[in-house]
């Protein structure tokens, strides 16, 4: 078997202290030991019996490897599926999610960082915000100052999910209804979006998903920038997770969610952590490869950047990344 997943709950999975991760350097045990000489890789190997795993007792189980402090596993696993090994373009790799995980690069540099979101666009601390399940919205089009609605299953709305707010807020901005800032015109404090059962994006609402946004958006803004590529020019942005195979690409893009990357070279790549974790499981061969990419991936750290606060302000507003060279 092979398992991925940040390092957290990878960790958490295996028995190790998760301790260190959540202190300063956001290290997993096994990077620390790594750093010190005590192991040559972060993966992990034991018997399924020693997990529980109910499969053959004495079978393996492969734990990936860590990309750097909370980029993890998952990660290692989607830059297989995609081929970065191989990639002699510049490419960019955002796996959506409570945190989301940026990789900027190509074979010859990589650069990662992680973005601690929160749940906002997965329906946490949002009035009518909900997983993506039947009765979701996951589609808004406004016509006339109306939203239009499409539900997951065609059932009765029951709230609106992930791909449903980035369209919201696109279409909010789109129509004039919200300003750059998220602020409503005419002086109201919300817009109903499914007005017949009392449904509405509020300002508090939009405050939340504007610093998960802006979460999103520095990761993005700052791995590009170190990397010393704009958006214009990365040649394939591959947008993995799930989450990410729903949303309306040009909404995101608009809004700042993600880079302002030429609708064009957007491939939705799905769930490509298990792809790479199926590569991983079938060839030795491929596990060494992710172990060696791992090791050549810089780790950049956001909040250490001297002007983190300036992007994030930028980043709360409703408005695309810039395609081009900075003014």
């Amino acid at each position: 078997a092979t398992l991925v997943g940040n390092a957290t709950m990878r960790d958490l999975l295996f028995g190790l202290d998760v301790q260190t991760i959540g202190e300063r350097p956001y290290k997993s045990v096994t990077e620390l030991e790594m750093d010190e000489g005590i192991r040559t890789t972060t993966t992990l190997n034991v018997k399924a019996s020693e997990l529980g795993l109910r499969v053959f007792p004495e079978a393996s189980v492969y734990g990936g490897p860590l990309v750097g402090c909370h980029v993890g596993a998952d990660v290692a696993a989607d830059l297989l599926a995609v081929g970065m090994d191989a990639i002699e373009e510049t490419v960019m790799l955002v796996d959506v999610g409570t945190n989301t995980e940026v990789v900027v690069g190509n074979r010859h540099q990589m650069m990662a960082a992680s973005c601690p979101a929160g749940p906002a666009f997965e329906g946490g601390q949002i009035t009518y915000g909900m997983p993506g399940y039947d009765g979701a919205v996951e589609s808004v089009v406004l016509e006339n100052g109306k939203a239009s609605v499409i539900t997951i299953g065609g059932a009765e709305p029951q709230g609106i999910c992930g791909s449903g707010l980035v369209d919201l807020l696109a279409e909010l901005r789109r129509t004039g209804t919200m300003s750059e800032l998220g602020v409503f015109h005419e002086g109201v404090d919300q817009f109903y979006f499914v007005p017949e059962r009392g449904m509405s994006v509020s300002r508090s609402d939009v405050s939340a998903l504007a610093q998960a946004k802006s979460a999103n958006y520095c990761g993005q803004k700052i791995v590009l920038r170190r990397h010393g590529v704009t958006p214009g020019e990365i040649d394939r942005l591959y947008l993995a997770g799930g989450f990410a195979n729903y949303v309306d690409v040009r909404n995101a893009a608009s809004i700042g969610f993600i880079a302002n990357v030429p609708e064009d070279r957007v491939v939705k790549v799905g769930n490509a952590s298990l792809e790479g974790a199926t590569i991983m499981l079938m060839s030795g061969e491929m596990r060494r490869t992710a172990e060696r990419m791992v090791t050549e991936i810089e780790h950049v750290e956001l909040e250490t950047t001297p002007d983190f606060f300036d992007i994030f302000v930028d980043g709360c507003h409703f408005n695309p990344m810039e395609q081009g060279p900075e003014t």
